[in-house]
């Protein structure tokens, strides 16, 4: 091997150490006990973290919430972004272009300058302690993301694509479901991604929303960090917290690459 060659070696090993090690260290300290309890000294191994998780009914129920709003603004966000972005990208207007520059420029607005008028609006309707409120407000950032990514997509398939499945009859919801969402499942697969992670890994609204329940998975988190912090429980929540990204990755992985191929 070349000198080239080993130095690229060795910056991918570099670099694949510094990314794996955190994560290394994380799973070994959550299969830790660091403080110990009957029957369990501190410093042994085993799964006791794992196993207080599913005891604590606080933390069951954060993993519960979590799981309800992020999959509520994934669907929330599909239903309304693929027609939004199928009229966008089929019908021009004035302004349409700068509509979506609207629409990402609103995506990167800080959440906390809505954090106010968002949790005044939600306490009116009492909306405040829901899963559904905190889908809702997520829909409203992630939104933009989506009719972005799908926008993209539907634009590069020909118009004759939907000619002809109107002219063999099929209705608009018809055309929808049985020819453009698997035309163009390698987007929908990248925007629920993003969607679900932007969502997932959330933490603004979800402190305001959440006062006394439906506390997420991420506020479950903070709120273990006390004057006695358990640090093996806490890295435990955050080897499960991972979990779900994992799953969602390795489930759409092949649409994800496709879509990736396709954007660029």
């Amino acid at each position: 091997m070349t000198r080239a060659g080993l130095l690229r070696l060795a910056g991918c090993i570099a670099l694949a150490g510094f990314v794996v090690l955190p994560l290394v260290q994380a799973m070994a300290l959550s299969l830790t006990a660091t403080l110990g309890a009957e029957g369990v000294p501190v410093g042994s191994f085993g799964l006791y973290n794992y196993i207080n998780i599913i005891q604590r009914p606080d933390l069951r129920a954060s993993i519960g919430n979590s799981v309800t709003y992020v999959s509520l603004n994934v669907v929330f966000c599909l239903i309304a972004g693929l027609p939004a972005a199928y009229g966008l990208a089929r019908f021009r207007f004035v302004g349409d272009r700068h509509f979506l520059m609207f629409l990402l420029a609103f995506r990167v607005t800080p959440p906390v300058v809505l954090s106010l008028p968002i949790f005044i609006l939600f306490a009116r309707v009492g909306m405040i302690n829901s899963p559904v409120g905190i889908a809702l407000v997520h829909c409203v950032f992630n939104l933009p993301i989506a009719i972005w990514i799908l926008e993209s997509f539907i634009a590069a398939i020909p118009r004759s694509f939907d000619e002809m499945a109107f002219i063999d009859g099929h209705s608009r919801s018809g055309f929808f479901v049985r020819f453009l969402i698997p035309a163009i499942a390698p987007g929908v697969a990248v925007a629920a991604f993003f969607c679900f992670i932007f969502s997932w890994v959330e933490v603004v609204f979800a402190r305001i929303l959440t006062v006394s329940a439906g506390k997420p998975i991420t506020q479950a988190i903070t709120a273990l960090f006390t004057f006695q912090t358990d640090w093996g429980l806490v890295m435990a929540m955050t080897v499960f917290s991972l979990v779900p990204g994992v799953l969602m990755i390795f489930l759409v992985r092949n649409h994800i690459a496709r879509g990736f191929v396709i954007r660029t």
